[in-house]
């Protein structure tokens, strides 16, 4: 019987309503010839693949000595775990609450976990995605410690009230077999001892259990007799206890920052009371009380004295001072200060038996935003170099870019230019955490992913094969002054921290070719270069983009608003600045408002430029009439044409790189033509430089005081009316509130809230511009204003026709604005070599391809037969190689570019915004496709993207719908609930790329990479690493001659005998719930193959072991009570023949 496909029905449905909202144009065949797709429902799936980064707000740490496997837990119920370079694992507790404690069943490929919300899991990681065999979760108690004895499978869970539990984590049952506080600590005690802090078992007597209680009672508790041996009392608080390996002594760390040595038989004072960081008076009073030691951990070598390591014990005179990890090792004292706070530390050790020689040589340090590992056999303890991509989060990630299937070599070159930014001085030793290994997948292709950050630096990553590495780093803000005082500082920047943060970036594979836009209104544009150079004096280009009050998010305060009188006759075209080889200075007058300045200050010294990115050219807005520049919006670069284009709230510019010159500045009303329909009213951004109080034209949107306070229909100059006093108040209030926040992420929100409240279409009527109203308003209504301006939001570089006249294809520039309009760009490039240097580009508008409701998020050129037409680019040539070298390279991109004739269309172009998509015929301009991708809510990112050897448009919407639509038909393929906005930096970082791949910035600390292609989901088990390998458990340590004739070496403890339910009986049904997981037997039921199937088999063969043990149990039995029978009949013949001589026998 054939399957039913009711996805292939509902795409048959689509494709009939997408088809239907198409266009017909009389005359035009285009709409007949239908492009054949094939792309369809069952090639995409979505999944999560990898997580990359520092776990976000850890606060648990284990160690498998043997698998060499670390792991992390997080206060949101987290778990990462880490092996060898390039094996992480990443999964996450149901409950999401907070992971307290680790432990690991060493060398068994299993983990328990213990949370917040009082439940403890079993992890099975023998499975490349771990999953949950059993959980328990406690109804009345609070769950404070955990310990597992190695080779055990009895756990001891401490709880808040002082009672010790005992769990099998074999099946995850309750002991009957309970340790009560009251039997633990002395009758005569009359207050609750606290919670339990600490439990061991004495590495030499398994039978004997360390007990710690918060108050500061140490027990050491006989398990077999079920009472006291010892107790130790110190006044103190207790933090931690570490035993030595003989077990004769061990040491508690307390909250005044005293270490106390006990000998186990001697439980009247302690042996020894130190106190690390404290100053020792002369006259013999006690020390000075010291911060609490959180942790201690006591471990020995045979060669010579012990370690001992400490967290915390510093002076209450260290205010200020950063955390620190204390190494003891026989009279020296190392004190090493760590970056932030510490959570965790483990030491890890050559043995995994506790009974013998520890022998440590090495700390992993668990930082709240840093993992750091400790060499202790080197001279200076120094650190290992960590091979993790921990240090996305360096600087806080302001915005990503994903390039899949990147040119080949690119990877290589960072690579090469990258190593030499290494820092020295790392342990010289391999990278300790060595466990599991890496995928098999088929799939190898160069991904790139570039992070900018708050500190103006950039990150380039190798994301091949699911992992992560970093390449090269560039420091943009290196090409400018550093702010020296509080003064400077605030007379220039439009932001009050990170004033070099990356607001956005454009980046050319081919040409290497980038182009990075700052919170600060500034452009860089960057060329690679294999040879280091020095540049002495950085080209700089100011552009002066005028802007309007009601335009302004948050206006600076500055000094005194002089109003200024207007005079007709400003000249109208775009305003070119010229190339200062000094930057502008900043003026502080309190005299008039600051113009003509940048925000910030190009160096003026010389700048030595290592290999990899060197700075072509620097390009600032300037101050208006004392109002700062708008952010820039949008950004776009094109090796081929060589230009740059930007645009903000205020306009756009067009800027040569080449000749380093500004070809266009204008406000984005003025890209439409005149005969345009949906032209907006005029508000030009260019004006002369003029001082303040010059006389400029009142028609071209001058910011004066005077013009900000009247209808823009009067023309009367009346006095200024506003209510600055108020409006003055608001902005200090909002600064306030917002000081730790950057200028975009706080614009970020603002919008994002706007649009969330808002609902229907943001583009506002037409014809409600040019009505009189009132501009003394309250700052509310004068934030609608400012959102119903309209902004350039997306460019798109292209070869097609600027005018539907046109039979063949020229340069190009679409440009989308935030009210759902395209408009077209006409370039005009004069031949290459040496005229391309000299003679001017011309750039002209023609008008308004399509509108569409929302903002434009991205656009795009097909051919007629449906395939992606990418922008020209420039092959890349070494800037600084010689003349040959540099004409080798400096070749275009061979493109065949496609003709209109007989009036057939040529092109699609692929328009998206917020709202819908479009696919219009060019150069008829006419719309074939038309398909509403949300009503309720608004796409955040949208990009086309090659998946399966065709095109389609992938789209992430706010209320967190991932979607994909085939081209050119806009048929729907792909709608799945994954992910609702909780967070503006996941639609600040959320991005597409080909090949089916995604990513966004699930924490502040990490990457979350994600697949909508059936074909990764299909091969992700292969590709994604294991953490277990098969390893032999180092053998037990030789008790010796001596030790085993006399009893001196460690004692065993059956104790099945001990907890088990024949002896301990069972525990109360009420205390505890046993849940089983997802890849338990009793979840696991109907499974047969995939990974449920391995969990089975995996619990299956367990199952089989514990038979086989049982088996032998009975065999050794059986074989004892032969022996027994043996021995009888040997004596019974002795004793009969004993009296008889030899020859009576």
């Amino acid at each position: 019987m054939k399957k039913f496909n009711i996805r292939k029905v509902l795409d048959g449905l689509a494709a009939v309503s997408s088809s239907s909202s198409a266009a017909p144009q009389p005359g035009n065949p285009r709409e007949n010839d239908v492009v054949q797709e094939t792309l369809q429902s069952e090639h995409f799936q979505l999944c999560k693949t990898v997580r990359h980064g520092f776990p976000y707000q850890p606060s648990s740490m284990a160690f498998d000595p043997v698998q060499k496997i670390l792991a992390v837990g997080t206060q949101a119920g987290a778990l990462r775990l880490f092996g060898r370079a390039g094996v992480e694992c990443y999964c996450q507790h149901e409950s999401g609450a907070a992971v307290i404690q680790l432990q690991f069943l060493i060398n068994e490929g299993a983990l328990v976990s213990a949370l917040a919300d009082d439940s403890i899991h079993l992890w099975n990681l023998r499975q490349k995605i771990p999953a949950v065999l059993h959980s328990l979760k406690f109804n009345r108690e609070r769950i404070t410690y955990c310990h597992l004895p190695f080779q055990s499978k009895w756990l001891y869970v401490g709880t808040e009230r002082g009672n010790i539990h005992i769990v099998n984590v074999e099946c995850f049952t309750l002991s009957g077999y309970v340790i009560m506080w009251n039997k633990a600590i002395e009758l005569s005690t009359k207050t609750h001892p606290g919670p339990v802090v600490h439990i061991s078992d004495n590495p030499m007597d398994e039978g004997k259990l360390l007990i710690g209680f918060e108050c500061g009672v140490v027990v050491l508790w006989d398990l077999k007799s079920k009472k006291a041996d010892y107790r130790y009392n110190y006044d103190e608080a207790i933090h931690s206890v570490a035993w030595h390996h003989e077990g004769k002594q061990f040491v508690c760390s307390h909250s005044d920052g005293t270490l106390t040595t006990w000998n186990v038989r001697a439980p009247a004072k302690p042996a020894q009371i130190t106190t690390p960081h404290g100053k020792q008076p002369k006259d013999g009073k006690k020390p000075e009380p010291c911060k609490p030691i959180l942790k201690v951990e006591y471990k020995t070598t045979r060669a010579g004295d012990p370690f001992m390591v400490l967290s915390g014990g510093l002076s209450y005179d260290t205010v200020g001072r950063r955390a620190c990890l204390t190494v003891m090792h026989g009279k020296s004292t190392a004190v090493l200060e760590m970056d932030f706070p510490i959570v965790d530390f483990l030491t890890l050790c050559e043995t995994p038996y506790p009974n013998d020689f520890q022998e440590p040589y090495a700390v992993v340090v668990l930082l709240e935003r840093d993992l750091v590992v400790i060499d202790l056999g080197q001279i200076g303890y120094p650190i290992f170099e960590n091979p993790y991509p921990l240090t996305v989060h360096e600087s806080p990630v302001t915005c990503c870019e994903y390039f899949a299937d990147c040119p080949a070599e690119l990877i290589p070159a960072l690579y090469s230019v990258g190593s030499r930014q290494k820092r020295q001085g790392y342990s010289k030793k391999e990278w300790p955490v060595s466990g599991g290994n890496w995928g098999q997948g088929s799939q190898s292709y160069p991904e790139i992913i570039i992070t900018g950050h708050a500190d103006g630096s950039i990150k380039f990553w190798d994301a091949s094969a699911l992992m992560l590495q970093v390449l090269y780093k560039l420091k943009t803000a290196k090409v400018f002054e550093r702010a020296r005082g509080k003064d400077d500082k605030a007379n220039a920047d439009i932001v009050e921290e990170d004033p070099f943060a990356i607001q956005t970036l454009s980046w050319c594979p081919e040409s290497r070719m980038l182009c990075v836009a700052g919170v600060s209104a500034h452009v860089i544009i960057y060329r690679f270069s294999k040879q280091e150079v020095t540049t002495e004096v950085v080209q700089l280009l100011e552009v002066r983009m005028q802007c309007d009050l009601s335009d302004v998010d948050s206006p600076e305060p500055g000094g005194d608003q002089t109003p200024t009188l207007s005079t007709p006759g400003a000249p109208q075209s775009p305003q070119e600045s010229e190339l200062p080889t000094q930057p502008a200075t900043v003026s502080n007058s309190s005299d008039g408002p600051r113009d003509n300045i940048p925000c910030l200050q190009v160096r003026s010294s010389a700048l030595k430029q290592s290999p990899g990115y060197q700075v072509e050219l620097v390009v600032q807005l300037v101050w208006v009439s004392g109002e700062p520049p708008q952010q820039i919006t949008s950004l776009g670069i094109n090796s081929a044409y060589g230009l740059v284009v930007f645009g903000n709230s205020n306009g756009l510019a067009v800027v040569d790189y080449v000749q380093k010159t500004l070809l266009l500045n204008m406000g984005t009303s003025e890209l439409y033509s005149p005969s345009d329909p949906l032209q907006r009213q005029p508000r030009s951004p260019r004006r002369l430089r003029q001082p303040s109080g010059a006389f400029c034209d009142p028609s071209d949107g001058a910011n004066t005081s005077e013009d900000r306070c009247k209808s823009p229909t009067s023309g009367s100059n009346s006095p200024c009316n506003s209510d600055d006093d108020r409006k003055q108040k608001f902005i200090e209030k909002v600064k306030f509130k917002s000081r730790r926040f950057s200028k975009s992420v706080a614009n970020d929100f603002a919008k994002m809230s706007r649009k969330i409240s808002s609902s229907g279409d943001p583009r506002p009527d037409p014809d409600a511009k040019d009505s009189t109203f009132n501009r003394s308003r309250s700052s509310s209504v004068a934030s609608i204003d400012r959102e119903s301006r309209e902004a350039v939001s997306a460019f798109h570089f292209c070869e097609s026709f600027p005018r539907k006249s046109d039979a063949a294809v020229s340069p190009c520039l679409l440009v989308g604005t935030t009210q759902g309009s395209v408009l077209m760009v006409a370039v005009s490039l004069p031949a290459g070599g040496e005229q391309r240097l000299q003679q001017p580009v011309t750039v002209s508008s023609c008008g308004t391809v399509a509108t569409l409701k929302g903002g434009i998020l991205t656009m795009a050129l097909l051919d007629a037969g449906g395939t992606l037409l990418p922008p020209l680019y420039e092959s890349w040539y070494d800037p600084n190689a010689s003349d040959e070298e540099k004409e080798k390279g400096r070749r275009r991109r061979p493109a065949s570019p496609p003709s209109s004739q007989d009036g057939l269309d040529a092109q699609f172009a692929v328009l998206c915004s917020e709202k819908q998509a479009k696919v219009v015929a060019m150069p008829s301009q006419t719309r074939l496709y038309k398909h509403s991708i949300t009503e309720t809510s608004f796409v955040l990112r949208a990009d086309v993207v090659q998946l399966a050897g065709t095109t389609c448009i992938a789209c992430f919407c706010a209320n967190g719908h991932i979607m994909a639509l085939s081209l050119p038909s806009l048929r729907p393929l792909l709608d799945v609930n994954y992910l609702p906005l909780t967070d503006m930096r996941i639609a600040r970082t959320f991005c597409f790329s080909n090949l089916g791949q995604a990513l966004y910035l699930t924490s502040p600390t990490e990457i979350q990479r994600i697949t909508y292609s059936q074909e990764t989901c299909d091969n992700l088990q292969e590709m994604l690493s294991e953490l277990f390998t098969p390893v032999e458990t180092p053998e037990a340590p030789n008790r010796g001659f001596f030790k085993g004739l006399f009893g001196g070496g460690a004692t065993s403890l059956d104790r099945e005998d001990l907890f088990g339910e024949t002896a301990a009986g069972k525990a109360s049904r009420s205390l505890a719930q046993h849940i089983p997981g997802p890849g338990s037997m009793e979840g696991m039921k109907g499974a047969a193959s995939g990974v449920v199937g391995d969990l089975a088999r995996a619990r299956i063969a367990l199952d089989e072991r514990g038979q086989k043990l049982g088996e032998l149990e009975e065999r050794t039995a059986a074989m004892m009570a032969s022996a027994e029978s043996f021995s009888k009949h040997a004596h019974d013949m002795m004793v009969k023949y004993k009296d008889k001589k030899w020859y009576q026998l």
